[in-house]
């Protein structure tokens, strides 16, 4: 059954660019149908660089707002998702830049109940994924993305060049220092 606006069930399958240009030209539908496949990820990639869930809510719905407001300029160029990414990237760069001292990076997930999950377990988990936030953190931020984008967010090169606005070799360097100093920094945890 359509609805009113004549947006069915089938926009859903409709791929990001021709829901973007219908968005652009003022269809609702179109944008809702954007912003909920592309929330989880954009929430994740915003939860690695700030390093708390509020900031991180904060910084993908700004993200969205200047998405809508920026349609008309999209130039299809870059896939949507790619566009969004580097919108994304930039308001975590800015709101990290804002903020004085760092937050505390106590993003971990409560442990799921069972005898792996021991409190003993569960104190390691925690340390070891604060360790990681922490290293990330003292990341350069350019190191810090690149990595957050493929390891994560699981992005190929192209795509994060495309973000990053870099070249594909550039991201290849990136990721191996960032490789490089998480490697060094989670030593001790192995």
């Amino acid at each position: 059954m359509v609805e009113e606006t004549g947006f069915s069930q089938v926009g859903c399958d409709l791929p990001d660019g021709l829901l973007a240009v219908r968005a652009a030209e003022g269809d609702d539908d179109a944008f809702a149908v954007l912003v909920r496949r592309h929330s989880r990820g954009l929430l994740g990639l915003a939860c690695y660089m700030l390093g708390n869930s509020q900031d991180a809510e904060d910084a993908v719905q700004d993200a969205f707002v200047s998405a809508w407001r920026r349609l008309p300029e999209y130039r299809h160029t870059a896939e949507f998702r790619t566009w969004m990414y580097r919108i994304t990237v930039n308001r975590c760069l800015n709101m990290r830049h804002r903020r004085s001292p760092p937050l505390p990076l106590d993003t971990v997930a409560e442990p799921a109940t069972g005898e792996a999950n021991s409190p003993a377990r569960a104190a390691e988990d925690d340390a070891e994924a604060a360790a990681l936030m922490c290293a990330l953190s003292d990341m350069d931020a350019p190191l810090r993305v690149c990595w957050i984008l493929r390891e994560l967010q699981g992005l190929p090169y192209k795509e994060i060049a495309q973000v990053t606005q870099t070249n594909e070799q550039t991201v290849r360097g990136r990721l191996f220092r960032a490789r490089r100093l998480l490697k060094e920094a989670m030593a001790p945890w192995r």
